[in-house]
């Protein structure tokens, strides 16, 4: 099943979609919006279901033609904005390029941060951004949704609650990420509104691409009409995510629309696979040449995340968006 949400309001009008993504349809009389399907997920899913099968037979006469740059993220704001670091290859890289030792714990507990899912914006906004001075990157990543996640889930047990997945691009500022990490108290400042792509996935979707715990295809992104990167986000994943949802659910309940983060997606073979993020492509090169060449993104700048099946078809439909300056409120 594919679910999106048109710009309404606040929380966004949920409504079913093609698996080509041609047509969709309002989920009418089932869940205004996707939270409310998520909070009832139990007898909301097999009715959007049979909402999803009979708009792929051509059976709803409601349909319309489904137009992405229309969508705001599936979950316009969620109670709770989980991400990750489960490319601890990454982690790594970012490390020895600034002279520093990864710590032998990174490699088995795994690092998440609670960001900000208040303001999250839509997969064709624009990243507005006050000053460009402040190292403008993107995170090309995939997330999960879940439904209500006790506290003290085995890995095992969290397989069961992943309910939806879809793509993110994580905007970082790189030039405050430094300063704040030295208090010692996480990001903030430097982790703005990250945008998610318009279409939120049921895991049977992907197929054998999916093995309950990964997705293993390539993620696209590119950067001023370039590729950037192609890693596979199945490779060198350290802590799959029912991994991370125990992790995170470790200590307290997770609520039904919780949105867990994978980090930037990274494979150890960057020369055939490239990267999600211009921080990683600074750091080759600052390893090979002494200083980072490639320069962050500026006004004007594009940015595309997107994943393919099999067969060549967009499967979460696209971010793409431009850097812009803050237009004020």
């Amino acid at each position: 099943m594919k679910l999106a949400s048109l710009k309404k309001g606040r929380d966004g009008q949920l409504i079913v979609v093609s698996r080509d993504l041609k047509q969709a349809v309002y989920a009418t009389g089932i869940a205004d919006t996707l939270q409310q399907a998520l909070d009832n997920w139990a007898v909301t899913a097999p009715q959007l279901t049979q909402v999803y099968d009979r708009l792929n037979q051509g059976k709803c006469e409601t349909a319309f033609a489904f137009d992405e740059t229309q969508c705001h993220s599936p979950l316009p704001r969620t109670f709770h904005w989980v991400d990750g670091s489960a490319y601890v290859t990454h982690v790594d890289l970012v490390r020895r390029a600034r002279g520093d030792t990864l710590p032998e714990t990174f490699w088995h507990d795994p690092l998440v941060y609670q960001g900000g899912g208040d303001t999250l914006i839509g997969p064709h906004d624009d990243i507005e951004v006050i000053d460009e001075s402040w190292g403008i990157d993107l995170e090309a990543e995939v997330a999960v949704i879940t439904d209500d996640v006790p506290m003290g889930t085995t890995p095992e047990q969290a397989k069961k609650h992943i309910k939806l997945i879809m793509l993110v691009n994580d905007v970082t500022l790189r030039g405050l990420t430094a300063g704040e990490l030295k208090k010692g108290f996480g990001f903030y400042q430097s982790k703005p509104s990250s945008a998610f792509s318009p279409i939120a996935v049921t895991p049977d979707e992907l197929g054998d691409a999916w093995d309950g715990c990964k997705v293993h295809l390539p993620l696209h992104a590119f950067v001023r009409g370039k590729l950037l990167g192609q890693p596979n986000a199945g490779e060198d994943m350290t802590f799959d995510f029912p991994t991370l949802i125990a992790h995170t659910a470790k200590t307290r309940n997770m609520g039904a629309g919780t949105v867990l983060g994978s980090g930037t997606i990274s494979n150890q073979d960057k020369a055939k696979m490239g990267s999600c993020c211009l921080v990683e492509v600074r750091m080759l090169e600052t390893l090979e040449f002494g200083e980072p060449k490639t320069p962050y993104l500026s006004y004007g700048d594009t940015v595309r995340i997107e994943m393919f099946d099999k067969q060549g078809n967009t499967i979460f439909g696209s971010i793409a968006q431009t850097v812009t300056p803050f237009k004020g409120k």
